[in-house]
């Protein structure tokens, strides 16, 4: 039987989404703003929530309906046979968001499915499910459009970019989905030279080593699928089994690490360590201006500063134009992504980049930008002569 499921993303990364869950086994990908809609059978949350490196949770449509208020919403969310996906014993918390919903209240909302899961229960079964504000056992997400209500089960628990561990973090990291995204806009495979030159707490050389070495990014952790009644513990047992087997020997690596502030790195190294990574990854305390290029050709992905770590926006508006004649002049057969919330910054680099991608990291908007760096090519452009934004 086939199940209906959306899987959220940061916005800008839904198509290499859609190519990472086909790869999966989804069927019929619908790519959305901040999201993709699929199909296939129950048993693809297994791969699905293992597997991803993009979405942020995977979600299991159970019910979809018209309604015009509140009141229709809660009566029809009293007849989904709650008591077929869950246990009274299981607490659950409700998650609500709207697009041009015409109703007043969200967290009105709110309280009417879970009084509507709440009443089926009880009506069918004489007992209750417990709601938990913190680590419930199960999340219900609510979405409404202007004439529709659809409501999912949260297969994924915790959101996926939590890999079960917690990282050493600087100012304002990177979430591993959206890092693993731009790596694969970026084009990047296993095998291919990987630098990040201010490497931060080492989020793009982490998922890349562990992409090389064939690691499933949610091995270590627990689902919200297994407190469904749906779960078989054997199915999920073989999927377990299936990515081990697939898991490569640790080697070192063409993945290459490096910034200009050792506490910065003492986190990348840190993470690395926790990871069981560093053997695979190569770091380096480096000033960018200085660093000569690992191999004769590669990628390399980096979030430079804007406004944190190398100061103010004089001292930025200094440095960037140094980071272009860099990759011009020392990076020959290299392609570099840029990725910068700050337009204005990255149009200092002054080179002409060959593609600009608008993603999000949470509500800021940014962007990444590529530049092919060939010998002779990416002239300098005049500042008057900026990109339009």
């Amino acid at each position: 039987m086939s199940e209906s499921f959306f899987a959220p993303c940061p916005r800008g990364l839904a198509g290499v989404l859609a190519e990472e869950l086909v790869a999966l086994g989804a069927l019929h990908p619908e790519p959305a703003e901040a999201g993709v809609a699929f199909t296939g059978p129950f048993d693809l949350v297994y791969e699905a929530n293992l597997h991803s490196r993009i979405a942020s949770r995977i979600l299991w449509r159970v019910a979809r309906f018209a309604y015009r208020n509140e009141d229709d919403i809660y009566a029809q969310a009293k007849e989904v046979r709650w008591r077929d996906h869950f246990s009274a014993e299981r607490t659950f918390k409700i998650e609500t968001n709207a697009h041009r919903s015409p109703v007043k209240s969200l967290d009105f909302v709110t309280l009417r499915v879970k009084d509507a899961i709440a009443d089926h229960f009880r009506g069918a079964l004489g007992r209750r499910p417990s709601v938990a504000t913190r680590a419930p056992d199960l999340r219900v997400h609510c979405f409404l459009d202007a004439t529709q209500c659809t409501l999912y089960l949260d297969t994924s628990g915790e959101p996926l970019f939590k890999r079960g561990r917690r990282d050493h973090t600087g100012e304002a990291p990177l979430k591993k989905n959206l890092a693993a995204g731009i790596l694969r806009i970026a084009g990047w495979k296993p095998g291919v030279a990987l630098l990040d030159p201010m490497c931060g707490a080492g989020t793009f050389l982490s998922e890349a080593a562990e992409m090389s070495l064939g690691r499933a990014p949610g091995r270590l952790r627990s689902f919200g699928f297994q407190k469904l009644a749906r779960f078989h513990a054997g199915a999920w047992e073989r999927a377990l089994a299936r990515a081990e087997r697939h898991e490569k020997p640790m080697a070192p690596l063409p993945i290459y690490g490096s910034d200009l502030y050792g506490r910065l790195l003492d986190h990348a190294r840190q993470n690395l360590r926790d990871a069981a990574l560093a053997e695979a990854v190569t770091l380096k305390q480096v000033n960018l201006l200085e660093l000569a290029a690992p191999a004769r050709s590669g990628i390399l992905v980096t979030n430079p500063p804007y406004g944190v770590r190398l100061g103010e926006k004089e001292r930025l508006a200094r440095f960037y134009p140094q980071l272009g004649d860099v990759l011009k002049r020392r990076f020959a057969g290299w392609t570099a992504f840029v990725f910068s919330g700050d337009p204005d910054l990255a149009r200092l680099i002054r080179l002409q980049p060959s593609r600009r991608t608008v993603l999000y990291n949470g509500a800021l908007e940014c962007r990444l930008y590529e530049y092919r760096m060939v010998t002779g090519g990416n002239r300098r452009k005049p500042p008057a002569a900026a990109p339009r934004r």
